[in-house]
């Protein structure tokens, strides 16, 4: 009987035995099973994210995952420089009017002596490393757009680029001019605001400051780089563009 019970037991702690080694088996295997994976390498195709649409922004959050910047324009892939080709086409949320819109803000902030009843001129902006004669049509832009965002302060702006007629042709109809025998040689123009731009590695440095006419004393000052995409955005009236492109096509002599 008692060689029963032995054998009993012995049999009992064999199968024991036997379950805890093949659970301890599983356990292994699935420890193996779960071990975490080392992550892929992260490749971008530049060329395909050229390509893919452009998604609709609803919020802040999702705009600035999109890499778009504080005024809204799409931001462009990591080694994007000017060279490689500027304006790809992207569509822009916020054009060069809002860049001046935010520099008007920060003239006004420091803006002195300057009131309602004294008038200014706005001039074009001319290129830094010239002998500041000569602008683009970036400076053209920005003189219009200043000339808009100023009114909005109900800063008097003179036009003085306003003839005192209305020429008619058969390309339009017409009362401004560049000619400087057509303009008035006497306006009561007390202040001027004019500026410089750079070209950036990331853009285009503007800098804008408001004169004094007689005292030539600087009165507002504001700084601003604007981005290669949002500037290369202008495209001039007869379609040409950077790298010899016209209407979008790449042009060559034969």
């Amino acid at each position: 009987m008692k060689r029963r019970n032995q054998y009993a037991a012995l049999s009992l702690c064999a199968s024991l035995l036997s379950v805890s080694g093949c659970s301890m088996m599983m356990g292994e295997e699935e420890v193996a099973e779960q071990a975490p994976q080392r992550p892929a390498m992260n490749v971008i195709d530049i060329t395909a994210a050229d390509r893919a649409p452009a998604k609709p922004v609803d919020n802040t959050s999702d705009a600035q995952s999109q890499g778009m910047d504080a005024y809204g324009a799409i931001g462009q892939p990591p080694l994007y420089s000017s060279v490689q080709g500027a304006y790809k086409g992207r569509p822009l949320t916020k054009h060069i009017g809002d860049y001046v819109k935010n520099m008007t803000q920060d003239l006004i902030a420091n803006m002195e002596y300057v009131s309602n009843k004294t008038p200014i001129g706005v001039t074009h902006f001319a290129l830094l490393d010239t002998d500041l004669q000569k602008t683009d049509l970036l400076g053209r832009q920005m003189a219009e757009s200043f000339v808009h965002e100023l009114h909005k302060f109900r800063v008097p702006v003179i036009d003085f680029k306003a003839t005192e007629y209305i020429r008619i042709t058969d390309d339009g109809d017409f009362v401004l001019s560049r000619d400087y025998l057509e303009l008035s040689s006497s306006l009561p123009i007390e202040y001027v605001l004019t500026g410089t731009m750079t070209k950036h590695q990331g853009g285009v440095l503007v800098n804008a400051r408001i004169l004094g006419m007689e005292s030539r004393a600087v009165v507002a000052t504001a700084q601003m780089l604007v981005p290669f995409y949002v500037v290369d955005a202008l495209i001039p009236s007869d379609g040409s563009q950077r790298n010899g492109m016209r209407d979008g096509v790449k042009l060559s002599r034969g």
